[in-house]
């Protein structure tokens, strides 16, 4: 069994979404003080590599907390497009050329490279994102999530988040964004791991998201 983490480190100088406060790691107790060490943790529930749930826009929506554990495991397929340039977007013709493997796959994610750019100002800038056509795809055919290597599913520009509203506005599917190292895990069904620290009406949470291949 092969196990990838596709997972940032959540450190304080680590890159947020513009408008967002970095998370604050405190010496809360010491070794040498108190005998242990703990760390008093202090972040924004979309920080990092994270998830978010249909409660992030819409109000009365599904929280992180209110999905069965079973959301957040399936069948996962990396979709390569990494050949797009800046701005460009992803469109149905990348999921197209790999159909047959879509349709058992629960979560798609989309592997632009983008996540090389990780701790410098070019990783807020024109990343390629998905197309209305790509998010429908999703919606209809019922999949868990969508993922992605970049720091939102929408342009950086685009502050009404259109995309987010289309997916979740009327669907019990789930966003992870920040994503890294799906260029390692290669174009076959592996079985997708993207556990959100589960806390009382979470519109979102940081995951340990993970790769698992058996063969």
């Amino acid at each position: 069994m092969r196990v990838i983490d596709l997972t940032h480190t959540i450190s304080e100088n680590m890159p947020v979404y513009p408008g967002t406060e970095c998370p604050k790691l405190k010496a809360a107790n010491t070794y040498e003080k108190d005998g242990f060490k703990e760390t008093l943790i202090t972040m924004f529930s979309h920080t990092g590599t994270h998830m978010d749930a249909p409660a992030h826009l819409f109000p009365n929506s599904s929280t992180l907390d209110a999905f069965p554990a079973e959301q957040f495991v399936g069948n996962g397929l990396i979709i390569d497009c990494s050949d797009l340039r800046e701005g460009q977007r992803i469109n149905m013709s990348y999921i197209d050329k790999v159909k047959n493997k879509v349709e058992h796959a629960e979560y798609i994610l989309f592997y632009t490279g983008w996540d090389k750019y990780w701790g410098t100002i070019d990783y807020f800038g024109e990343y390629p994102y998905i197309t209305e056509e790509v998010a429908e795809y999703l919606i209809q055919n019922n999949k868990k999530g969508i993922g992605l290597d970049v720091i939102g599913l929408d342009p950086i520009r685009d502050v009404n988040l259109t995309l987010h509203k289309k997916l979740l506005l009327k669907n019990d599917i789930v966003i992870i964004e920040n994503l890294a190292h799906l260029g390692d895990v290669g174009n076959e069904i592996f079985t997708f791991a993207a556990l959100p620290l589960k806390y009382e009406n979470s519109d979102g949470a940081p995951v340990r998201a993970i790769a698992i291949q058996t063969e």
